[in-house]
């Protein structure tokens, strides 16, 4: 393992207006070490594509509370494929109901969050991903 940090994009799809939470994610994820790109509010899945592969991330994450959370991973999921980004941690997390969450995980989304969860919690499932 190398000892540079690492890369974490976190992104708000859609209309979602709601990014309290998503910023306090990236300023716990800075505070534990990991270099944070926010990409900021209403956000399309080939803006997230783009800015995954452009920054080089080793995790591309979403923070959504506006309930179209599967749709828009639907499509990101092609547009990570397609960039060849599907070995990188692909996580969600907010208002994501229990129900998505087997839908989620045959998306590729490894890790899910709900509102509740901790950043400690985050932070070491996202150390435990990227060897």
């Amino acid at each position: 393992m190398t000892d540079r940090r690492i890369r974490v994009l976190i992104a708000k799809p859609g209309l979602d207006g709601h990014d309290q939470g998503a910023k306090i994610v990236v300023r716990g994820l800075m505070a534990a070490g990991f270099e944070v790109i926010y990409t900021g509010l209403r956000q399309t899945p080939i803006a997230v594509a783009n800015a995954a592969l452009e920054e080089g991330v080793d995790v591309i994450g979403l923070s959504s509370m506006a309930g179209s959370h599967m749709p828009f991973c639907r499509k990101l999921k092609v547009l990570l494929e397609e960039r060849g980004l599907q070995d990188k941690v692909w996580m969600i997390g907010g208002n994501v109901p229990a129900s998505d969450h087997a839908e989620l995980r045959q998306l590729g989304f490894t890790g899910i969050f709900p509102t509740s969860s901790k950043l400690d919690e985050i932070a070491a499932f996202i150390k435990e991903q990227v060897k």
